[in-house]
């Protein structure tokens, strides 16, 4: 991909068991098969389902020295409380993808939001709602094309046990579509 001087910090954030961690892992490893400078660090509450949780990934084409997301060019949030406390964190001029299946309320902000039921989706379509971080991701990568949909793919294929892959790979494509739907 060619791309002058970027860097983009993005945080993925949510309850625990909504597959955030595993998320930030793929799309640092699709920047990786890209060619690009990455970081990804990783917290989760004290318990592993249902506390907060959330990855953060900093992938740039140039070197960088802090290795932690602080300032979020794009915020995926699929929970209310990750949205309330992570939002004050986006750059004015930032994307905040919700899943509007949980997050009813948007603090007002200069940044552009996207709003979509991500979760309810993923059971209509899929008859599961594990994948819902893989369509988010999906719809972050086709939204701001951070990493190519082609690493993403691969890095999906390496990242999921092979009989859960064909069912992320529809919510990747799901996403990418909903993106796309919404331009």
């Amino acid at each position: 991909m060619n791309k002058d001087n970027f860097k983009k910090e993005i945080r993925l954030s949510g309850n625990g068991g909504q597959g955030l961690i595993t998320a930030g892992i793929i799309l640092a490893r699709a920047a990786v098969l890209d060619e690009l400078i990455v970081t990804q660090t990783q917290s989760y509450g004290p318990e592993s389902r249902g506390g907060s949780s959330r990855a953060d990934v900093i992938v740039s084409n140039e070197e960088f020295f802090y290795p932690e997301a602080v300032n979020f060019d794009v915020l995926i949030s699929l929970s209310q409380e990750a949205c309330d406390k992570y939002s004050n964190a986006l750059k004015p001029d930032g994307i905040l993808i919700v899943d509007s299946t949980f997050v009813k309320s948007v603090a007002l902000m200069d940044s552009t939001i996207y709003e979509f039921p991500f979760t309810n989706i993923a059971m209509e379509k899929l008859g599961s709602i594990l994948p819902t971080n893989i369509m988010s991701l999906g719809f972050l990568v086709r939204k701001t094309m951070v990493v190519s949909e082609k690493s993403l793919k691969a890095a999906l294929k390496n990242s999921v046990r092979s009989q859960f892959y064909e069912m992320n790979l529809k919510a990747l494509k799901i996403g990418f579509k909903l993106a796309t739907e919404d331009e």
